[in-house]
């Protein structure tokens, strides 16, 4: 039996950021965690203890903070793609780069110029992966929790032994969604204009349909997404159902017509899927 080396990646992980831009009294600011992977020519960091090919992951941190303060962040994803491309081009040994950025939305107090409010849970994601051959963008949010208390039914499902659930013509369908989208090609993208085109629909979309299952959602959110957005490759979802039961109040003398819920937390279902336009190569390496 002979026993090798596996693939392998090193990196910084969980890098927080803050870059305010202090042009004239009305201040923007952007609050990243940047996580970032090296791959390459690393073997004998791992088999002898030999680092000459590894640039330690302190460097790797303080190039972050370099480089918010020598090109700012206009977005998250020209901020990945110039990281990313600068530890391929820079370590001769390093063949595959991969920074994945979440970023904290603030919001405007209009009092000043200079006061924010953090915006809710919801984070915006991105990653980006990088090697000579060619580079890979996506982006994404995690958390957007949406919920239409009308609009959604859920029978005709399998049975078995063990069901208990009562079939349904009137629930309440709530979820938080996570969303990544691949971008196709070398994509010269107004990052943020496109992240908000696609939230806004997102949205729209999962208001907008009628749903008789949510991965029946799921699918009609990603279709549109990739009908209204040619650049956009596939996308991929994970959107727990987020439970909603109707209380019996019989106990206490009181009807219930469908407007006092328990919001269970847990256990919930996990509905998962990608869209995917058919005509365009998969490239795996963009989820790596």
């Amino acid at each position: 039996m002979t026993i090798v080396l596996g693939a392998n990646q090193y990196g910084k992980a969980e890098t927080r950021v803050v870059r305010v831009s202090r042009d004239g009294d009305t201040h923007e600011i952007r609050d990243l965690n940047v996580s970032v992977a090296l791959a390459g020519e690393l073997d004998e960091v791992y088999l002898s203890g030999d680092n000459a090919s590894a640039l330690p992951t302190d460097s790797q941190k303080n190039t972050v903070y370099a480089f918010a303060r020598k090109h700012g962040i206009a977005s998250p994803e020209e901020f990945a793609l110039l990281l990313a491309r600068h530890f391929v081009s820079s370590q001769p040994t390093i063949l595959r780069a991969r920074v994945s950025v979440e970023e904290y939305a603030w919001d405007r107090v209009p009092v000043t110029g200079h006061s924010f409010v953090r915006r809710g849970q919801e984070i915006r994601t991105t990653r980006v992966t990088h090697t000579d051959a060619g580079t890979h963008v996506v982006s994404g949010l995690r958390d957007l929790v949406v919920l239409n208390s009308a609009g959604s039914e859920f029978w005709g499902y399998a049975t078995d032994e063990y069901t208990t659930l009562e079939e349904t013509r009137d629930r309440i369908l709530a979820t938080a969604i996570t969303a990544e989208w691949r971008h196709g090609g070398d994509a010269s993208t107004t990052w943020d204009a496109s992240h908000a085109a696609v939230r806004a629909l997102l949205i729209e979309t999962f208001a907008g349909t009628y749903s008789l299952s949510l991965q029946q959602t799921l699918h009609t959110m990603g279709r549109r997404v990739l009908e209204e957005h040619p650049g956009i490759c596939e996308i991929r979802f994970a959107m727990p159902n987020k439970h909603h039961f109707v209380v019996d109040l019989e106990p206490f003398g009181l009807d219930n017509p469908n407007e006092v819920f328990f919001a269970a937390d847990r256990p919930y279902g996990l509905i998962e899927g990608t869209v995917l336009r058919d005509d365009v190569p998969s490239a795996e390496q963009a989820w790596w």
